[in-house]
């Protein structure tokens, strides 16, 4: 069997430049009318226009590079023996197959009013697909655990050093403080629906037709608790820290730098509060920095010009952007702008956030609770939560 792939829409790329080249002209005019006291409805309708068709060639571009990074299916490989069983438990509910293998082999499997966890390839495989299909995924730390709670632990202050002769003496020097941060897993789910016929088909894939389904389902719940999840039998997002300005950051707490108008960027210079962000973390946090906004912040921040009357905005040849010079990921839970918003978050969040997964994909099969359907039962554990908080830093759309 070929693997079927999906190539990017032809001149994607450059209709996107000539859409951003149309885009600047139009903005450019609607800018001269504004200050010319003149504004025109009709500039402003092109504009948003032009905008949105910015915004829907990019979706192309990003669609079809999804696509392409998706696992395809196996080239028809011999079904191993645990295989063979997760199939007949799949199709028909043989748990006993399962049970036979168990003995065997490692256990792999716990009592059937609990499900069975899922072999290894079903495992990678869903997350494989939750890497493509989140974007938080793609820019976090993902760290896998057997266990229910990972603890890290953080050097708050850095070991003491000093200078010494060859021969010298060596004083003692201070040792660093040590805390430990936890990351509690909580239970993601969802709960599928086949019909019998579906699972009487040979051809049909049943691994690959959870992977698909759970991708959407468990996508969807990950990417907001990501960024806004509370914590409470779920991952803590990073906007749910408590936040304070970053002149006072401490330890803990998320810094912000606030634009200085409720609600909005400033009618002046409204680039340097960008700017400021930018350079509010360390040094070695900007290397891998980039900003995360939700597509109606982006819409707002393309329209704006540095001193010297350029674009901060440029599409890259990736089918992404620049944002003066770091790149962008689209988040649509990051907030609206609005008053006191945290809508723009830049930083690196490699080393910012981290998530937790624990090793294992556990499918209950139930053909009783919805007949006629057969329903699968799959459970995976999660978790989330910001491990630097020099890491990450947000722009609040308040006066202070």
């Amino acid at each position: 069997m070929r693997k079927e792939t999906k190539a990017a829409p032809l001149g994607g790329q450059d209709a996107l430049m000539r859409a951003f080249e149309e885009f600047k002209a139009a903005n450019d005019a609607r800018l001269d009318a504004i200050e010319g006291k003149r504004a025109d409805v009709l500039l402003e309708e092109k504009v948003d226009r032009i905008d949105r068709a910015l915004a829907e060639q990019k979706s192309l571009i990003e669609r079809a590079a999804l696509a392409g990074r998706r696992p395809g299916l196996a080239a028809d490989p011999a079904e191993s023996e645990h295989k063979s069983a997760w199939s007949s438990y799949l199709r028909r509910g043989d748990s006993a197959a399962l049970g036979q293998f168990e003995a065997k082999a490692l256990s792999v499997g716990v009592s059937a009013d609990g499900g069975y966890i899922a072999p290894p390839e079903l495992d990678r495989l869903i997350e494989s697909r939750l890497r493509a299909a989140s974007p938080m995924r793609e820019i976090a730390g993902i760290r896998t655990t057997s266990a229910n709670l990972f603890r890290k632990p953080i050097s708050l202050t850095a070991s003491g050093s000093g200078w010494a002769a060859e021969t010298g003496a060596r004083t003692e020097t201070t040792s660093p403080t040590l805390a430990l941060l936890d990351f509690p897993t909580a239970e993601l789910y969802a709960n599928l629906a086949a019909t019998q016929a579906l699972l009487d088909d040979a051809f049909v894939n049943l691994e690959e037709w959870i992977a698909t389904e759970v991708e959407d389902a468990f996508s969807a719940q990950e990417r907001a608790v990501f960024v806004n999840g509370d914590g409470v039998n779920k991952p803590k997002g990073f906007l749910n820290y408590t936040m304070i300005a970053d002149a006072s950051h401490v330890w803990g707490q998320i810094g912000y730098i606030a634009t200085g108008v409720a609600g909005a960027f400033a009618a002046t210079a409204p680039v340097d509060k960008i700017i400021d962000l930018v350079y509010a973390p360390k040094a070695q946090f900007r290397q891998n920095g980039r900003f995360v906004m939700n597509r109606k912040t982006v819409s707002a921040v393309r329209k704006l010009k540095d001193a010297s009357g350029q674009y901060i905005w440029e599409p890259n040849d990736r089918g992404g952007a620049t944002l003066l010079g770091y790149p962008v990921t689209e988040l649509e839970d990051m907030p609206d702008i609005a008053a006191s918003s945290n809508s723009i978050a830049f930083g690196d969040f490699q080393r910012g956030y981290l998530i937790v997964d624990r090793a294992g994909v556990r499918v209950l099969r139930d053909p009783f609770s919805n007949k006629p359907y057969v329903m699968f039962y799959v459970t995976k554990r999660v978790g989330g939560g910001v491990q630097n908080f020099d890491a990450i830093k947000v722009l609040r759309f308040a006066v202070s």
